[in-house]
């Protein structure tokens, strides 16, 4: 399976921050926006990445993450030249995927809680067998959301867009698994009344099938939006928290790539050295431990 960033847009919600800025390269706590949603790929097993956004912003994530050789992956890059929809992602993308299996990740959106990588790796099993895995979020307020509804056993009974009688409280997140038949699928989407190419549209195509599945974060898992100042800030906060009272880094893309046996040790230290800062030091000491 592949992987697919979605990092465009213009991110009005955070003006004057992202005028001149994309929003997934503002830091959040101590890296890049862009790290999370890559961790999560990452995670899941997914090497082979394309990361989507407009002509201004793409230059900045090529300089950031190179090819993606430093850390054991594969990374290319594609312009958005107009924001059409989360859909489109695999319009774009379909050179990319090249009839593989995709996974579709939204830049902003930032994921933490236990077994998370156990969970991503059942929802690329799921999808390499056929059909699409999307996930549930229990929110107080579901209207500003995608929502869907589910029986006792799981199965995806709907999907609505920003309902203004929301049918169950569970939100989905921007995190979508699809088979390889999502290029086309995509590709014969038509435009919405808003003018794009709605996910909801492309998901709904899946529970036509009856190929939907829906797997829920559990009640201590987190699932945190940055689209705008205040939520910017409490995703820093959240993140800065954990790491200061726990002594290991979330999203950490070096550490994951060890962990995954895409790096050595010895590229690990190197990397580390690199940056004089503590987030180098902190690579340097799990390489010394070794675990």
């Amino acid at each position: 399976m592949k992987g697919i960033i979605l990092a465009g847009g213009s991110a009005t919600r955070l003006y004057p921050l992202s005028k001149a800025i994309s929003k997934q390269i503002m830091p959040v706590y101590d890296k890049p926006m862009i790290y999370y949603p890559l961790s999560a790929l990452m995670l899941a097993g997914i090497r082979e990445v394309l990361v989507i956004s407009t002509p201004r912003d793409l230059p900045m994530f090529e300089e950031l993450l190179g090819d993606g050789s430093r850390i054991g992956m594969k990374l290319s890059y594609k312009v958005q030249l107009v924001p059409n929809g989360l859909a489109q992602a695999f319009v774009l993308g379909r050179e990319f995927l090249n009839g593989e299996p995709g996974c579709l990740i939204l830049g902003d959106n930032m994921f933490y809680g236990q077994h998370f990588g156990h969970m991503l790796k059942e929802a690329v099993e799921s999808a390499e067998q056929g059909g699409a895995c999307i996930f549930g979020y229990e929110v107080a307020d579901p209207r500003a959301y995608g929502v869907v509804e589910f029986d006792a056993e799981g199965k995806v009974l709907s999907l609505e867009e920003k309902p203004a009688e929301p049918k169950s409280n569970y939100a989905v997140p921007g995190l979508y698994f699809y088979d390889k038949t999502v290029c086309e699928k995509a590709a014969g989407l038509q435009p919405s009344a808003r003018g794009e190419y709605e996910i909801t549209d492309l998901n709904k195509l899946y529970l036509q099938e009856g190929t939907l599945k829906v797997k829920l974060f559990s009640r201590g898992f987190a699932w945190l939006d940055t689209g705008n100042c205040d939520s910017l800030l409490d995703a820093g906060n959240f993140i800065a928290t954990i790491q200061n009272r726990q002594g290991f880094y979330v999203s950490c893309i070096e550490e994951i790539a060890w962990r995954n046996g895409w790096i050595s040790t010895d590229q690990l230290v190197a990397l580390g050295k690199e940056m004089k800062t503590a987030y180098g030091r902190y690579l340097e000491r799990i390489a010394a431990k070794g675990n």
